[in-house]
């Protein structure tokens, strides 16, 4: 293999290990805190002090991650198409 073809495939195969391990963390980890409520469950407010439950994760303080979505959506098409 001459060495500009090395140079070459070597950033498709960086962006390939990152995607693999992303799905493995999402394998094991699949939920990450909420970016609206920080985690806590709890967003403030626009006006005053008063906090209620948050909106975007619905007072768990936890969402889905992205990942996970696209491994549950493939996993339903597979399952669907088998049966």
């Amino acid at each position: 293999m001459h060495p500009s073809q090395l140079l070459e495939t070597l950033p498709c195969l960086a962006s390939l290990l990152v995607a693999i391990s992303y799905l493995g963390l999402c394998r094991i980890n699949p939920f990450a805190r909420c970016r609206v409520c920080r985690g806590s469950g709890r967003a403030r407010r626009q006006f005053g002090r008063v906090s209620r439950a948050c909106r975007r994760c619905d007072g768990t303080g936890l969402r889905v991650r992205a990942g996970t979505r696209a491994i549950n959506r493939a996993a339903r098409l597979y399952r669907d198409g088998t049966n």
